[in-house]
């Protein structure tokens, strides 16, 4: 069973405990594929006090019935940040460690946890998870500009020698493999970058099939300095920008948030905390039991039509 289409939940286990057998053994329903999302109204607002009912979930274009459903304001968090270092944000890199620093005090409770990877021509763990502002923010202070040519980087979470570019899509693989996809509860990759991929060996498919494996929503900052680009926009070389963080995001259940004149990095991070702190989980067992490996497409009917839900598009249905 993978890690993304039968995790259980803190709440189904808390549900499902409840139903105990003559014989004092719990019996836990754990092929469950779970489900985060968040509501909008038409004009954009976060929908919060819905009930199951509201909801209608399809599987493949079947209609599932949702066992669980929960809002999930208190369940664990893991999120990781992901910043980009590479030559095009070098400016950015101050004013990246001031608003996440505040961000990892706000949204940060006792029983979350955070890690920090930087990336540029290679990636680093510059933070492993726990759940210490006080230890990110020292990690922050470690952000730095990596656009020199050289070899691995000697942090935990390294990535194949680059001849050029910025390993965007690496940095996504590696944070969901390696450092989300053995945790529990609500899971999100925070990236702060323009979109440039110029030398990862992982593919922006690839990238987005393990944050789905690993049940990571992922969150695109979108952040370009103009002046790196000789003040008329960014696309280059191996291409990307917007348009890549916006397939990858919607795949996953997240979305794109752009810094610019009328949103602050400040505005940002508070508009994702916001968001992260108004979800809804469900969990249901699919009527289709194979584990085939296929991709199964997940799709929202509201009962009330003027709500559109945002959530990850499907998951794989693979053995673990």
């Amino acid at each position: 069973m993978s890690s993304l289409s039968l995790r259980v939940s803190a709440v189904a286990i808390f549900l499902a405990a409840s139903l105990i057998a003559q014989d004092d053994t719990i019996k836990v329903d754990v092929d469950l594929v779970n489900v985060l999302c968040t509501v909008r109204g038409k004009n954009n607002a976060l929908i919060g006090g819905l009930e199951k009912g509201d909801f209608h979930l399809f599987e493949d274009g079947k209609e599932q019935e949702i066992k669980y459903f929960t809002r999930e304001t208190d369940l664990p968090l893991t999120i990781g940040l992901l910043v980009d270092v590479s030559g095009s944000q070098e400016r950015l890199i101050d004013t990246e460690r001031r608003a996440a620093s505040q961000f990892f005090r706000s949204v940060l409770r006792p029983k979350d946890l955070a890690f920090l990877i930087s990336f540029g021509k290679d990636s680093e763990l510059l933070q492993d998870s726990t759940s210490s502002p006080k230890l990110l923010e020292d990690g922050l202070k470690e952000l730095r500009l990596n656009a020199n040519v050289g070899g691995l980087q000697p942090g935990p979470v390294p990535s194949q020698q680059n001849q050029a570019g910025t390993v965007l899509w690496d940095a996504v693989y590696l944070a969901a493999n390696e450092r989300l996809k053995s945790e529990a509860g609500r899971k999100v990759i925070v990236v702060i970058t323009d979109g440039v991929d110029t030398g990862s060996r992982e593919t922006r498919e690839q990238a987005i099939r393990e944050a789905q494996l690993a049940d990571a929503v992922v969150y695109s900052i979108y952040y370009v300095d103009p002046g790196a680009y000789g003040g008329g926009g960014f696309v280059f070389g191996g291409g990307g920008g917007e348009g890549d963080l916006k397939k990858m995001s919607d795949e996953t259940g997240g979305h794109v948030l752009k810094v610019d004149r009328k949103n602050s990095l400040d505005d940002i991070f508070k508009e994702i905390q916001e968001e992260m702190r108004s979800q809804y989980a469900i969990a249901y067992t699919p009527t289709n039991p194979k584990k085939d490996g296929t991709f199964r497409k997940l799709d929202f009917k509201m009962s009330n039509k003027d709500y559109k839900v945002q959530a990850r598009k499907g998951y794989y249905a693979v053995a673990n």
